[in-house]
């Protein structure tokens, strides 16, 4: 992730736990499938973050392909090494990427690009390591609108703490407009990128369990000291209580865009 997703090792473990299963396990296969990977391809996962949609990729173009994840967060590649040291991980930004041009058949990015500091040159990186032919595949998250259970974390934030921590929350969902999306990646050279809205689901085991995620393993970290957490959660369990299961458990909408484009 880039620099305003920054995590501190704790949160890169919290984040490994919790939001994988939580958020992102699932878009992983739909990501490769989008990218149209086969073995014997070569594709680069930007933003790899600690590893699950490279892992995913791995296993897409094994036998004899490669694949490769770049990550600014060393965290972040901390955890991803301990889960698959046989896959080649770069400590990166996305803005400038340790890579050859023209030498990878897909490039792959999932829930990074919302927080990279110059989006334009990562973009025009990450096109510029394609070769022909090859595949782009990017993914973020729809509007927070879209996704109830945080447009309701955000009100909370809002009225506990005050505006600017309810922003850190909107952060992910910055490019959840369909032709800004588009706009953005026809501004930094992608020719004809077609943008699709993908329904999905986020499953927490608990409101507090979803809190604690939120809050010590991502946009949140650090942000909120014990007091104000255990606020935080107090008002969660009460406000929040219509996304709660029969089990106990939370469940909500919560889709994403995925961009794809194929180069020249």
């Amino acid at each position: 992730m880039g620099a305003a997703g920054q995590l501190i090792s704790s949160a890169a473990e919290v984040y490994d736990e919790f939001f994988l299963p939580a958020l992102f396990d699932p878009w992983a296969p739909q990501v490769v499938a989008a990218a149209r990977l086969r073995p014997g391809m070569r594709v680069v996962d930007v933003a790899c973050g600690t590893g699950v949609l490279t892992i995913e990729a791995a296993k897409a173009v094994s036998p004899n392909g490669a694949a490769v994840g770049v990550d600014l967060n060393p965290a972040m590649l901390s955890v991803a090494r301990r889960k698959a040291p046989e896959i080649e991980w770069r400590e990166a930004p996305a803005e400038a990427l340790p890579l050859d041009s023209d030498d990878f058949d897909a490039v792959v990015s999932q829930f990074g690009l919302m927080f990279f500091q110059d989006q334009r040159a990562a973009v025009r990186e990450m096109w510029r390591v394609l070769r022909p032919g090859g595949r782009l595949v990017v993914a973020v998250w729809d509007s927070v609108e879209n996704a109830p259970g945080y447009a309701a974390v955000t009100s909370l934030l809002d009225r506990l703490f005050g505006g600017a921590i309810a922003e850190l929350l909107k952060a992910p969902y910055s490019l959840g407009d369909p032709k800004a999306l588009r706009s953005l990646l026809s501004s930094s050279g992608v020719i004809e990128p077609l943008v699709r809205r993908v329904d999905g689901e986020a499953c927490f085991p608990s409101v507090r369990s979803w809190m604690h995620t939120d809050v010590r393993g991502w946009t949140l970290a650090d942000k909120l000291d014990d007091e104000q957490y255990e606020r935080l959660v107090s008002g969660a369990e009460e406000e929040l209580s219509r996304f709660v299961t029969s089990d106990g458990s939370v469940r909500f909408d919560h889709p994403a865009l995925i961009a794809s484009a194929s180069k020249p």
